[in-house]
């Protein structure tokens, strides 16, 4: 089993639920912390919570040094998800995306040490109390080729949108399809396919987009509850990773999509999966009431719990690897938030 040792606590003040570190190469060392609160009425009142406010942190790790570094805090709607810009070639700041509560997708760029909103785009101003719920950068799609690139995301009422999004920070929403009766908790690029899109929802369904069309080419009943993450493995083909309200982190060939290669019970409800830095086939997952857990995935038919955290109190959600990793690196740092 693999050893983890806490080297820093830090209180984020609201329920912590987005973890992602920056993948611009001359920033590695950022990482930001998406928080979500409710702010409700009185208790005497039967009405919905009135507000739902978020906060994004930027930190900086020095790896040499073992220190963490608050450098800027932002105060936001609640923030659900966020994605970090996988495109360097034009864009020399980091670009960050989050979706939140008000059903909006907004741009972020570092600015020095500051994250300023740079441009805003709202899923559909139709519907009262909307909330964005999941994004997803297409990393097939360079900014050299034509100066755009793809964003997807899912929302609260079981629809998915795709966005265009430009070097000079514009949004623009391509168009719009319903994926699922209940929430679309999260929606994600085939990695290796342009034309594939994945989407999970609370009515347990796995699909798959056709994105010429936006004609769904495969349903997917494998899941007892919720689908709440998606991971298109960034470097092995054909290989698809799922998590689930019902506690089991799945693994996919593509190809093949009607049964799993196999399932793995992490004892709490799957929100986030992460690839480690360094290809070494390990598997950040965040599971809710349990604890974080690292799988190893060297053979995607016989995956292996290899490390726990269970030093967290409340509910996981957000997990991320330190992307500042060098292959004769000893050990692999992680940011895990609740």
């Amino acid at each position: 089993m693999l050893e983890i040792e806490a080297l820093h606590t830090i209180d984020t003040e609201y329920s912590a639920d987005s973890i992602e570190w920056c993948s611009h190469p001359s920033y590695n060392n950022y990482f930001v912390c998406g928080t979500y609160q409710l702010e409700g009425n009185n208790a005497q009142s039967t009405s919905p919570p009135c507000r739902r406010k978020g906060r994004i942190y930027l930190y900086k790790f020095d790896k040499d040094a073992l220190v963490v570094n608050e450098l800027h805090r932002l105060e936001t709607a609640a923030i659900l998800d966020m994605k970090w810009l996988p495109e360097f070639a034009l864009v020399h700041q980091p670009i960050l995306a989050a979706a939140n509560a008000l059903g909006q997708i907004e741009i972020f760029q570092v600015i020095e040490t500051n994250l300023k909103k740079i441009s805003s785009l709202e899923l559909n101003p139709t519907y009262h109390n909307l909330l964005a719920l999941s994004i997803d950068w297409d990393t097939r799609m360079s900014l050299q080729d034509n100066h755009t690139k793809h964003l997807l995301a899912s929302d609260s009422r079981g629809d998915i949108s795709l966005i265009r999004f430009t070097y000079r920070g514009d949004l623009q929403k391509i168009c719009t399809w319903s994926a699922h009766n209940f929430e679309a908790w999260i929606c994600a690029f085939d990695k290796w396919n342009e034309n594939h899109v994945y989407t999970g929802g609370d009515d347990t369904f796995l699909h798959i987009y056709d994105m010429r069309t936006q004609s769904r080419v495969l349903l997917n009943k494998s899941h007892m509850a919720g689908v709440t993450c998606l991971l298109s493995h960034p470097n092995t083909e054909h290989l698809l990773l799922t998590g689930s309200y019902d506690e089991h982190l799945r693994a996919f060939d593509t190809r093949a999509m009607k049964q799993p290669l196999s399932e793995i019970n992490l004892k709490g409800g799957i929100w986030r999966l992460k690839c480690d830095p360094l290809n070494r086939n390990l598997i950040l997952t965040a599971c809710m009431y349990h604890n974080f857990s690292i799988a190893q995935m060297a053979d995607p038919r016989s995956p292996i719990v290899v490390g726990e955290f269970n030093e967290h109190k409340s509910i996981c959600y957000g997990a991320d690897w330190c992307l500042n990793a060098r292959p004769d690196d000893k050990h692999l740092f992680m940011a895990t938030f609740i």
